[in-house]
C-alpha cells in the first residue's frame, strides 16, 4: 500500500518542499510538491537524489574504529568508550587548544547540527574552531554585522518585486540561491522579465545565469571591488545618490564620498576588463530603475577582497535608495532563531571580532573562527596550543579547502581524530573513530539558518519520513555525549537535554509543549516565543509547531518588509555605512590601481547543479551523464598549448598540479581557465564507490601559495589563481 508523505529538501540552499510516494520502507518517487508554500512544486536533481543518500550502501549505520591501521566495525559504546580512553586524556595533558574541530556544509542544512553543535564546542572550549564558512560565505556575514549589528542579518534581493537585478559572481540559476533562499530561480527570473525588468550579470564566465541575462559582462578576476567602488563613485559624481528613507538611519555616509575619489571608472577599466562608459551605464541603471537589487555571491567573496566586495555591494544598495525597499534588497524576518529578532528592538551589542588570535598565523578570530586554511599549520608546528587532536563533523576539507595534500599529511600525525560523518571520505580517513549521523529522512527538519535568508516569510516543518535504527543515536544525541565525555560530566543525555531546554524557556513554558526532547522541543520553544508566535496564549492566534505539523505545506508569513531600523542590534541603532576595519581595507584596494594587470591564465571556480559539494559525487543519479569535472579554456588560449576538446591539461601552481580533461570554450573569457569544486576522489583507502569511478582532479590542490585569504574575514581565495597550463601528452 502507498502513501504520500511530504518533507523540506535538506541538501542546498533553495530548501524545496517535495512530494514522497512511500510503500513500507521503500521511496517509490520524489517529486515537487505544488502544495508548497514556499517552492511550489519546483524540484532539481538533488532533491531527487535524497533517495539514492538515503540508500547508499557506502553510507556508514555502524561506528567505525581503527584498529591497526584498518577501520573495523564496532558497536556504539565500543565508540565512546575508545573516545572516553584517549580524547579527556590529551586534554588534560596539553590544555583544551590541544583540540581542534572543523565543520562542514551539512551544519547549515541538519537541525541537529545546528542547535547542539555550539554544546560541544563550549564543552571542548577550544579556541581552535574552523569551518567551511571560510572557504564560501564569511565575507558577506563579517560585512553584514559590521553594517546591521548580527551575523546573520544579510539583506537579500526582492526578486518577486525588483525591476533590475545584478548579480556578480553569482550563479543563482544553479543554486537556487546562495546566502539567498530563493527557490525555482529561473521562473521567478522569467516573472521579473515578463514584468518589463532585466538582469544584469558580471562575472569572468558565462554561468548558466548569465546566459539567461539581459546583459553580461565578463569581469577579471579578483577586480569586482573596483567595479563596484566605480560604480558607487559614478553616483556621486553623476548626482544619483537618492538615500531616500534611509538617511536618518545612517551612521558615516559623509566618509563614503572622499573615500572613493581615486575610483573612477575611467581609472579602473584597464584593470577589470569593462569599458568605462559601461560602468557608469550600470549604476545609472541602477539608480534609475524603481526597484533595483545587487546581489554579490561566491566569486566576490572568493578572493582577496572578499569582505570589501560584499560590503561595496551594500553601499551601492544604500545609496541607491534600494536597502530595505520593496523590488530592493530586504532583510527576511525568521519565525525562530534569528538573533535580529531577539532583544532590544533596533540596537544591540553589535558584533566583535579578534577577540583571540590563531597560535602561529596570529590571525584573528571571526565569528568565532580562524581561517580553514591555517588549519594544517596549527597541526604541523610544534609548541605550546599545537593541535594535537581533531573533532571532524560533517566536513571534508582535504577536498573542499585549499591545500589539501598538505592537510592530509598533517592529519596523518595527530594523536586522536573524531569524525561524525555519514562517509569515509578523503579526511575521515585518518579518523581513529567515525561516528555516523542518521539519514536526513530520518530526522526532523527545520531550517535554523536559512530561513533567515529566504526571498519570501514562510515557516514550514517536517517530521521524519522513517524510523531510525534503535541502536543508533541522533546526530543531537552523539553531540551531547561528547560534550560530557571531554567534560567528566554526567552522560544522561536526557538530563542534559532537559537543561538546555529549561535555560532557554520562559518561566512555565516546558510542560505547555507538545514536544518533550531534542531538537523539536527546542523549534517549539523558537516558534512559540518567536515574532510570529503565539507566545504560549498571549497571541491565540500566532504560529504553533502544532499548526506546522497539521500542514506540511507550511504557513506562508508574507512577503519581506521594511524593517529598518527595529532590525539592527549595532550599538548606534544605527546603519553602520563605514565600519572602520572596511574603510581601512579600502587603502589596499587602492593599491590595485598602482598594480599592473596580471599577465598568463587565471583560475577560477565553478560548480554544477548536480555537484555542488564533494559528498554529492557517490550519489549515482547526480554522477550519472557527461564529466563534469572539466577544465575550462577559451578557444584562443587552448590553441597555443595543444589542447583540444577530451584532451588532458596539467594545471601547475607555485606549489603543486593536477590534471583535468579539457573542455574548449567561449563561455570563459580569454585568460581565464575554469575549475570544478569538491574533486579528487582517488585516495585509495576511502569507501567512495561511486565517486571513484570518476575521481577527478583536485583544483584546491594549488590553491593555498600566495595570497591565501581575504584578511578580514580569512575566507580562502579560490578565484583569480596563477596557473600554468600544459597539455599532457
Amino acid at each position: 500500500m502507498t502513501e504520500t508523505r511530504y518533507r523540506i529538501c535538506s541538501i542546498c540552499e533553495a530548501t524545496c518542499g517535495l512530494e514522497f510516494t512511500l510503500e513500507g520502507d521503500e521511496i517509490i518517487s520524489i517529486k515537487g510538491n505544488k502544495g508548497d508554500v514556499f517552492s511550489h512544486g519546483f524540484i532539481c536533481p538533488k532533491g531527487v537524489a535524497l533517495r539514492d543518500l538515503h540508500n547508499d550502501p557506502d553510507r556508514l549505520k555502524t561506528p567505525l574504529i581503527k584498529r591497526n591501521g584498518k577501520f573495523v566495525e564496532a558497536s556504539w559504546d565500543e565508540a565512546f568508550d575508545e573516545i572516553r580512553r584517549r580524547l579527556p586524556t590529551i586534554m588534560q595533558e596539553y590544555g583544551k587548544e590541544s583540540v581542534g574541530t572543523y565543520s562542514g556544509n551539512p551544519g547549515a542544512h541538519k537541525i541537529s547540527l545546528g542547535l547542539y553543535g555550539s554544546v560541544l564546542l563550549k564543552a571542548l572550549g577550544t579556541p581552535n574552531v574552523f569551518t567551511a564558512s571560510t572557504l564560501d560565505q564569511m565575507p558577506k556575514q563579517l560585512s553584514s554585522g559590521l553594517m546591521f549589528g548580527s551575523w546573520l542579518t544579510i539583506a537579500v534581493p526582492d526578486i518577486d518585486h525588483t525591476n533590475f537585478l545584478l548579480v556578480l559572481g553569482g550563479n543563482p540559476l544553479v543554486s537556487n540561491g546562495s546566502i539567498w533562499t530563493v527557490a525555482d530561480f529561473r521562473g521567478r527570473l522569467k516573472a521579473l522579465q515578463a514584468r518589463g525588468g532585466k538582469m544584469v550579470v558580471i562575472d569572468p564566465k558565462r554561468s548558466e545565469t548569465a546566459k539567461a541575462a539581459d546583459g553580461y559582462h565578463p569581469i577579471k578576476p579578483g577586480t569586482d571591488g573596483l567595479l563596484l567602488a566605480a560604480m558607487a563613485y559614478t553616483l556621486f559624481n553623476e548626482g544619483l545618490v537618492d538615500l531616500g528613507h534611509l538617511a536618518e538611519h545612517l551612521n558615516g555616509f559623509d566618509e563614503i564620498e572622499p573615500a572613493l575619489v581615486k575610483f573612477s571608472p575611467e581609472t579602473v577599466t584597464e584593470l577589470c576588463g569593462i569599458e568605462s562608459e559601461t560602468i557608469r551605464q550600470l549604476a545609472r541603471d541602477l539608480a534609475g530603475a524603481d526597484r533595483a537589487a545587487v546581489y554579490g555571491r561566491m566569486g566576490t567573496c572568493t578572493q582577496e577582497f572578499g569582505t570589501l566586495n560584499s560590503w561595496l555591494v551594500d553601499v551601492l544598495n544604500v545609496l541607491s535608495g534600494n536597502l530595505d525597499r520593496s523590488g530592493g534588497v530586504m532583510l527576511p524576518k525568521a519565525a525562530a532563531f534569528a538573533r535580529n529578532t531577539e532583544g532590544q528592538s533596533g540596537k544591540g551589542r553589535g558584533i566583535v571580532v579578534g577577540r583571540k588570535h590563531s597560535r602561529v598565523g596570529n590571525h584573528p578570530e571571526v565569528a568565532g573562527e580562524f581561517p580553514a586554511v591555517c588549519l594544517a599549520e596549527e597541526i604541523e608546528t610544534p609548541g605550546e596550543g599545537q593541535i594535537r587532536a581533531l573533532v571532524s563533523i560533517a566536513g571534508n576539507p582535504v577536498l573542499s579547502a585549499p591545500g589539501g595534500d598538505r592537510l592530509a599529511k598533517a592529519l596523518g600525525t595527530l594523536d586522536f581524530m573524531v569524525s561524525l560523518d555519514i562517509y569515509v571520505n578523503e579526511t575521515t580517513r585518518f579518523a581513529d573513530v567515525i561516528l555516523p549521523g542518521v539519514s536526513p529522512l530520518e530526522e526532523e527538519h527545520w531550517d535554523t539558518a536559512l530561513n533567515q535568508l529566504a526571498t519570501r516569510n514562510t515557516a514550514r516543518y517536517s517530521q521524519p519520513l522513517f524510523d531510525k535504527d534503535s541502536e543508533q543515536p541522533h546526530e543531537w544525541e552523539i553531540l551531547l555525549k561528547l560534550a560530557a565525555i571531554v567534560t567528566g560530566g554526567n552522560e544522561d543525555v536526557s538530563t542534559m537535554d532537559d537543561a538546555i531546554a529549561a535555560s532557554l524557556a520562559p518561566e512555565g513554558a516546558l510542560e505547555k509543549l507538545i514536544s518533550k526532547s531534542g531538537p523539536t522541543r527546542l523549534v517549539e520553544l523558537g516558534i512559540r516565543t518567536g515574532p510570529y508566535g503565539d507566545g504560549f496564549g498571549e497571541n491565540p492566534d500566532g504560529l504553533t509547531l502544532e499548526k506546522l505539523i497539521d500542514d506540511p505545506n507550511g504557513v506562508d508569513l508574507g512577503p519581506l518588509t521594511q524593517r529598518i531600523p527595529e532590525v539592527l542590534r549595532t550599538p548606534s541603532g544605527k546603519i553602520e555605512l563605514a565600519p572602520e576595519p572596511l574603510m581601512a581595507d579600502l587603502e589596499r584596494l587602492k593599491n590595485l590601481l598602482e598594480t599592473p594587470p596580471k599577465q598568463g591564465l587565471l583560475m577560477i571556480g565553478r560548480r554544477h547543479l548536480r555537484t555542488n559539494n564533494s559528498w554529492m559525487h557517490n550519489l549515482p543519479i547526480l554522477a550519472k551523464g557527461p564529466n563534469l569535472c572539466t577544465l575550462q579554456i577559451h578557444p584562443t588560449d587552448a590553441a597555443p598549448l595543444g589542447l583540444k576538446e577530451g584532451t588532458t591539461a596539467r594545471i601547475k601552481g607555485p606549489k603543486g598540479s593536477f590534471e583535468m580533461v579539457a573542455e574548449i570554450t567561449e563561455d570563459v573569457m580569454q585568460g581565464i581557465v575554469c575549475a570544478p569544486h569538491g574533486w579528487g576522489h582517488d585516495a585509495e583507502d576511502t569507501e567512495l564507490s561511486v565517486a571513484a569511478k570518476n575521481p577527478g582532479g583536485n583544483s584546491n590542490a594549488i590553491a593555498s601559495e600566495g595570497v591565501r585569504f581575504d584578511p578580514l574575514s580569512g575566507n580562502a581565495v579560490l578565484n583569480g589563481i596563477p596557473v600554468i597550463v600544459e597539455a599532457v601528452r
